[in-house]
């Protein structure tokens, strides 16, 4: 009997912007100190984008590095998926420019929106079409620029965010192989809709005949509902999927959740029981990158050696929607490439 094709890890990268942004420089802006945030949060530092610089430039510099990562360095990918809260523009999708960019011509490429929970939808789009023989090759890129949404005055939640890129290559092969993704739970909640928002902007405010008020253009989220939905949505679909696999969570070598901050990351792993040395962070230097914390991390994580070939390695993300995603993957051979 012939295996079933899904999709494998193949290829890694990652990118954030050369401006750094300390605690200190947001003292005084914020009227606070750099020991409160990094205690409330976990953080240390973020990057930001230069004046000019978008989510495709972030996009496309993650991505290459990921394809020579996967030996493709040029083009080979047959299909581009962006997962992204923050799109160069409302329409069209920033997708097809960044395959553009990258040379890889007239492949199938869109955007897929899940906030924070974005890349683990996209990992399970890219095995869909991999699974189904649409694609051979997927690149899948998480890229964020959220300084371009979160008001600079916002003693919350300009502390947590900073802008980034990370890319995966996923290639055809079998369930059994190193690299191999999957299984994957996914799920939503559209009543919390509102606890992680950027109200202005979209075709209901435009439709509803009233300007934007001040301050609607910018992210806004209720912390303390959405840390209490991150910690058991993440913590549910983690024990969701490893079930679907057979596995107890004693058995996961990695947990890489999405890095949103450093309290929702201890909270998680210690509802899962999975001790503070297996669980990947690197929140405190490059703070809550949303869609794209999974797979910086990821990529940091594999050049600090925390990564071995054959770990098993737990993915599992939680986002505005409200949405959510866990996916399973046993970590290969791969080489983490830098521009």
């Amino acid at each position: 009997m012939k295996s079933c094709r899904t999709a494998v890890l193949c290829g890694l990268g990652r990118a954030v912007p050369e401006r750094v942004v300390g605690n200190d420089e947001l003292e005084r802006r914020l009227e606070t100190t750099a020991e409160w945030i990094e205690r409330r949060t976990g953080i240390r530092r973020r990057h930001r984008v230069a004046a000019g610089q978008s989510t495709s430039d972030l996009a496309v510099a993650a991505a290459t590095p990921a394809l020579r990562s996967a030996g493709i360095d040029g083009g080979g990918a047959d299909a581009v998926v962006l997962a992204t809260t923050t799109p160069d523009r409302l329409c069209p999708a920033t997708a097809p420019e960044v395959a553009r960019r990258l040379g890889l011509g007239t492949v199938p490429a869109f955007d897929v929106s899940a906030a924070c929970a974005g890349f683990v939808y996209g990992l399970a789009t890219a095995t869909g079409l991999i699974g189904a023989g649409i694609a051979e090759r997927v690149l899948l890129v998480a890229a964020e620029t959220y300084s371009a949404i979160v008001d600079p005055r916002d003693r919350t939640n300009a502390a947590i965010f900073g802008d980034g890129a990370g890319a995966v290559v996923l290639r055809a092969g079998e369930p059994g192989e190193p690299g191999a993704v999957g299984p994957f739970d996914l799920g939503s909640d559209g009543a919390g809709g509102d606890l992680i928002k950027v109200e202005a902007g979209g075709a209901r405010q435009r439709s509803s005949g009233r300007p934007a008020s001040p301050g609607e253009e910018f992210f806004t989220m209720d912390g303390r509902s959405v840390y209490r939905q991150a910690v058991e949505r993440m913590s549910a679909s983690s024990r969701g999927v490893l079930g679907r696999a057979g596995l107890s969570c004693a058995e996961v070598d990695r947990l890489v959740p999405h890095q949103a901050n450093l309290r929702i990351i201890e909270s998680v792993a210690g509802h899962l029981g999975i001790p503070a040395d297996r669980c990947v962070s690197n929140i405190a230097e490059v703070g809550n990158t949303a869609a794209a914390s999974i797979p910086i991390a990821l990529a940091d994580a594999a050049v600090a050696g925390q990564l071995e070939q054959g770990h098993r390695v737990l993915l599992t993300a939680f986002g505005g929607g409200l949405a959510w995603g866990s996916c399973l993957l046993t970590w290969p051979k791969l080489e983490v490439c830098h521009d």
